[in-house]
């Protein structure tokens, strides 16, 4: 057997790694596939398990549900580091799939809130709950158990796998809900063939599990377990180690934060954007998406492999301070080519909204003042607005005064001002010009996020690795980023301005790029044994 020796107690092998590579890194993606479909099909959960007549509320509703499952990834983390800790990495993150893929499954035969009423979001949520335990396990698993199968030179280039396989996994989630509306048609999709999808991740789920068994124990994991060097507490180590809750609030805010901001804009905002902001078609706005992620797992790659050779920090870094740049411009960009004359009007004629008590609350059924009845109006329409104090509720569309306030005045006015807002097809040059931008972000995702894997395993002692990065890994993405599209939808729908979502992420970005600056070491080539 050729191998090459890794620390004093063990050896690695290169056909094995291989292994560990395609099936940690198909797991990752099957994983991830079971937590992003929900995100991918938001709008249609939220009219069947949160019924209103509005679909901003709708969508909201379901968003929360998605935020729920991120909120509970930290105490997954804390479950499932404590035994992998203990217990071992491949057994560990072996439960992790199985109950993720369970749950998934669970949502696609839970009878809508038609049929079973309030205990269809019930169990809605629990279901997410189980999906978010599940994944607040999965990733530190994987991560760790390929970096502590890699040579050191190579770590960066072997666990960037696993950060494609997230994206992979968002990827996969398009696919499988394009294909399936492809073959069911609109009809069936829309009365149950949604369900689809989710009942799918039990095929995932088998495949996953028979590569996953073939798996050997992590050899970082079982020379330590022979030395009897395991932690017997490691969630109380994780907090008493010397300078480890540092390190822990550094990956929090510097690392986890920041990378999930920037994917989840350019995963869920994006698309949201698309659809609701820009009004292009479904099948669209899920295709750019779907395929500027698929062109850009390979900056997840290369940005890996070339942070053997750079560093960490440093791709990380400039990838952070590239988005505080750009972020604001391309999606300015995407909103004039995407959708022209809506952009052109919303410039030409905007749309003002005057009158007492000029606010609007996304989450109410009906608006308590005549000013939030106008704004409500909008807000279904995806027009951007300004608003204005004034004795008597107004419109005013480029400096015109509405006279018919009722929902065919408003709209007839709107068209008039040449706001597009049914479902555009844009053509190959503009579609062009949308991939392009879509792209660039999923590459500046891939500065921030492929070399994290290495980073985080390299940053935490191996006695408590398992605990020490999962717990600040999933706080950061789940409260962080994992609130986002809520976070963002929920100011845009606030302020009816399609871009001022995306002041959330710049915030986010800013802070993890000063963490960073200040605080974070260069990890590359730190021994993984000690």
């Amino acid at each position: 057997m050729s191998g090459t020796a890794v620390g004093s107690n063990y050896v690695m092998d290169a056909r094995r790694d291989r292994l560990v590579i395609s099936a940690s890194a198909l797991g990752t993606v099957f994983e991830w596939y079971d937590f992003y479909i929900y995100g991918v099909l938001a709008p249609i959960i939220g009219r069947t398990f949160f019924p209103t007549d509005n679909p901003t509320v709708e969508l909201l509703y379901s968003l929360a549900g998605f935020a729920v499952g991120f909120g509970f990834r930290p105490l997954g983390a804390v479950l499932f580091g404590y035994l992998g800790d203990r217990l071992g990495r491949k057994y560990t993150f072996l439960a992790t799939i199985v109950l993720m893929g369970g749950a998934t499954a669970g949502v696609g035969l839970t009878p809508s809130a038609a049929s079973i009423g309030v205990a269809a979001p019930v169990i809605l949520i629990l279901l997410r709950i189980a999906q978010g335990l599940a994944l607040g396990g999965e990733y530190g698993g994987a991560a760790i158990y390929v970096a502590e199968h890699a040579p050191r030179g190579r770590r960066g280039f072997y666990t960037s796998f696993i950060q494609a396989g997230v994206i992979g996994g968002f990827i996969l989630s398009l696919i499988v809900v394009v294909g399936t509306q492809w073959i069911v048609g609109k009809r069936v999709w829309d009365d149950w063939g949604w369900r689809l999808p989710f009942i799918f991740s039990l095929a995932l789920l088998g495949i996953s599990l028979w590569m996953r068994l073939m798996l050997h124990e992590s050899p970082v994991f079982a020379a330590m377990k022979a030395a009897g060097r395991q932690s017997r507490n490691p969630l109380k180590d994780a907090f008493t180690y010397p300078g480890n809750k540092r390190r822990m609030l550094v990956a929090m805010i510097g690392i986890a934060a920041g990378f999930t901001v920037i994917a989840y804009t350019v995963m869920f905002q994006a698309l949201y954007f698309l659809q609701s902001g820009l009004h292009l078609s479904q099948g669209s706005a899920q295709l750019l998406v779907g395929g500027s992620a698929f062109a850009g797992m390979a900056a997840f790659i290369f940005f890996g492999w070339l942070s053997d050779r750079i560093g960490r920090r440093k791709p990380i870094m400039i990838g952070y301070a590239l988005v505080l740049l750009l972020l604001l411009p391309l999606f300015h960009l995407m909103g004039s080519v995407g959708n022209p004359s809506l952009y052109e009007a919303a410039k030409r004629a905007p749309v003002v909204v005057s009158g007492k008590d000029c606010s609007f609350d996304p989450f109410a059924k009906v608006q308590a003042s005549a000013c939030g009845k106008l704004l409500d109006h909008f807000s279904k329409r995806g027009i951007a607005y300004d608003k204005r104090a004034a004795e008597t509720a107004t419109v005013t569309i480029g400096g015109e005064e509405v006279a018919d306030l009722s929902s065919a005045g408003l709209n007839a006015a709107l068209d008039k001002a040449g706001y597009q807002t049914s479902p555009e097809t844009p053509d190959w040059a503009r579609a062009a010009v949308i991939f392009l931008a879509l792209l660039l972000l999923w590459t500046l995702s891939g500065a921030t996020y492929g070399p994290v894997a290495a980073l985080l395993a390299e940053y935490f002692p191996a006695q408590i690795r398992y605990s020490s990065l999962s717990i600040p890994y999933h706080i950061g993405t789940g409260y962080f980023g994992g609130f986002l599209p809520l976070v963002s939808q929920y100011i845009v729908a606030r302020t009816g301005d399609p871009y001022a979502g995306l002041w959330y992420t710049m915030a986010i970005v800013a802070a993890a790029l000063l963490t960073c600056l200040v605080a974070l070491p260069e990890t590359r080539g730190a021994k993984l044994d000690a």
